[in-house]
């Protein structure tokens, strides 16, 4: 009898444990992300950890699931257990997705290909982030070498640039992606106290804007900045100024010495800064998308359940329940207690996806009660980079899955698809 996925975990782990050997990296959240507050620096932390304002969006992201208590059935059959799903006519051996974190380079050199690279091989979907320190080809060739077609989704941030929203859409569909997965609560950026206080954005070091300095598009608006020659802000320089002029040169794609001698990398800030956001959208906008790519989408970021109906209407794919980990809105109504009247106003006409907050499997099996149909991982993995590259990013999402697991067996449930409040109650 084959075991099953967290039977399989757990003996791996204590056999290793005979011989002396413990894992990569810690097994439970909290000596994870304490382990990763060490290795990371003071901004990578910053920037990955923090939340808006107060961050109580993101206590209360984690808190909520505490509300949810699972009571166990017991004397039934749970010997075998399916965890597969069906998702955009495929089926997938787990509900897990990969969630899009953008500028992953500060948490390990191997970034969004080393985690998309784990993803891969245990067959669960990664959203390619918009605000990549990798380009999506780069990503997407090195999960065809680890699992030839692993799946792979685009997260689409809408630039002011409609040109631009078009060209990424379609190289997103040239590199096998599956889905657009449109984020929609970072029209405006969160209010940060933790980056504020360092001053550090990455994105103004040449960091996370892999996806546009890759792009056509993006690179014509560039020498168009340069052509019409817009000023400079100055800033004073400081031995932090030359720093950060000297992390841009570094991050900009071509070779430093050319790079020195060029105007592009500093004005490839100054474009994407421009560009980078939309906040006139609205949903009259959506047709544009709709028009240029057959490929599902997805709308993150939904919370109210009147928008998730909207997005039925406007011919969208899936809805994905999410606070953007806490990072946008402080005191936001938690993911988890909107997800159920998403769920409800939907009805099973759409999948409902869900994220924030999740920090295990027994995590995702209350999300899945609760109506999601898949579960994306957000901060776990980014700690699991940081500590162990690609090796980590496997064995965390390893762990979650057979922790999934685990928790679907004592509580007496044979499948994902089985699940539903009556483990509640």
């Amino acid at each position: 009898m084959s075991l099953s996925a967290g039977r399989e975990a757990q003996s791996a782990i204590y056999r290793a444990g005979v011989a002396g050997r413990t894992p990569r990296i810690p097994v439970g959240f909290t000596a994870l992300e304490r382990a990763a507050e060490r290795r990371m620096s003071r901004a990578a932390i910053a920037y990955v950890a923090g939340s808006a304002g107060l961050e109580r969006t993101d206590r209360a992201d984690t808190a909520a699931f505490g509300s949810h208590r699972i009571v166990p059935r017991v004397l039934r059959d749970v010997s075998s257990r399916d965890l597969g799903i069906e998702l955009f006519g495929r089926h997938r051996p787990t509900p897990l997705l990969l969630a899009p974190i953008g500028v992953l380079d500060l948490a390990h050199p191997s970034a969004d290909s080393g985690a998309a690279r784990a993803a891969a091989a245990l067959g669960i979907p990664a959203m390619l982030s918009n605000q990549a320190s990798t380009p999506m080809e780069t990503v997407a060739r090195d999960m065809d070498a680890v699992n030839q077609g692993a799946s792979r989704w685009f997260q689409l941030y809408w630039s002011s640039s409609n040109e631009l929203v078009e060209s990424l859409v379609s190289r997103a569909e040239l590199s096998g992606c599956e889905a657009i997965v449109v984020t929609l609560d970072t029209h405006v950026l969160g209010w940060r106290p933790r980056d504020l206080d360092l001053g550090y954005l990455p994105f103004s070091r040449g960091r996370g804007i892999a996806q546009y300095t890759s792009d056509p598009v993006f690179l014509r608006l560039v020498r168009e900045r340069i052509a019409a020659g817009h000023p400079r802000e100055r800033t004073p320089v400081t031995p932090a100024t030359i720093a950060s002029f000297a992390s841009i040169l570094r991050h900009h794609p071509g070779r430093l010495r050319d790079n020195l001698r060029s105007a592009e990398p500093l004005a490839a800030i100054e474009t994407f800064l421009d560009v980078f956001a939309n906040p006139a959208l609205t949903w009259a906008d959506l047709a544009f998308l709709r028009e240029r790519t057959a490929l599902p989408i997805v709308l993150k970021g939904v919370l109210h359940p009147d928008d998730a109906v909207r997005a039925i209407d406007a011919g969208m794919d899936a809805v994905q329940v999410s606070t953007h980990g806490g990072r946008q809105i402080d005191n936001e109504q938690p993911a988890l207690d909107a997800l159920p009247h998403v769920v409800e106003a939907v009805a099973g006409r759409i999948p409902v996806l869900f994220d924030s907050g999740v920090r295990s499997g027994a995590d995702a099996v209350v999300a899945l009660a609760l109506g999601a149909r898949a579960v994306a991982i957000g901060r776990p993995y980014v700690y699991a980079l940081a500590l162990a590259g690609e090796a980590g990013v496997r064995e965390l999402l390893r762990n979650t899955i057979a922790e999934l697991d685990i928790t679907l067996g004592l509580a007496g449930v044979r499948s994902v698809a089985e699940l539903d409040a009556s483990i509640f109650a």
